[in-house]
């Protein structure tokens, strides 16, 4: 039988490796074995970083919260434990994002939020409340996107508008021209 050798099998594991390397300082990125020691390191600081990420944002949205509520001198704990008295259930995320980008719905929160630690507000009565309040913001800020994205649409490619109709499931797209694919993502 021939003898049989795993040179090339061997190169390309190295050659993966240093190529997962590149960049590092030092011998990191040139010699196999420390490569392969940073490389497994990497691997396992990106993991848990990537699972860090979440706890960073949540802090980064209770920061933008607590600032906004001190503007309405409020603590964020009492206006998180009003908003739970009240039967208000939006997450922080939102929270932030409606502190940041509409500040007058923000102030309606947070009177909720004091009519709810004040316990004129039970959780019963917020939830009628809260969904007309939602609804009709919801419905303005849809009506806004939608005429925006009307008039974007025309000034897209046909290459970009395909795009968006793949996102939104729209069928039979290949053979649609720029009219029909407007007005199929209308």
């Amino acid at each position: 039988m021939a003898r049989v050798k795993n040179g090339a099998t061997t190169k390309a594991r190295h050659k993966k490796v240093l190529k997962a390397a590149k960049g590092y300082f030092g011998s990191k990125h040139r010699l196999y074995k420390s490569a392969k020691e940073q490389v497994m390191h990497s691997r396992r600081y990106a993991y848990n970083d990537r699972k860090k990420r979440k706890n960073d944002f949540r802090k980064l949205w209770i920061t933008r919260i607590n600032a906004a509520c001190r503007e309405h001198e409020i603590s964020y704990s009492m206006f998180i434990n009003g908003l739970n008295k009240a039967g208000v259930e939006i997450n922080r995320k939102m929270l932030s994002e409606i502190a940041i980008h509409n500040p007058e719905q923000f102030s309606e929160i947070v009177k909720v939020a004091k009519q709810g630690l004040e316990g004129k507000i039970k959780k019963e009565e917020s939830t009628k409340a809260k969904e007309v309040t939602v609804n009709k913001s919801v419905k303005e800020t849809a009506k806004k996107e939608v005429k925006k994205e009307i008039k974007d649409l025309d000034k897209m490619t046909v290459a970009e508008l395909k795009a968006l109709a793949k996102e939104k499931n729209i069928k039979g797209i290949s053979t649609m021209k720029k009219e029909d694919l407007i007005n199929a993502l209308k």
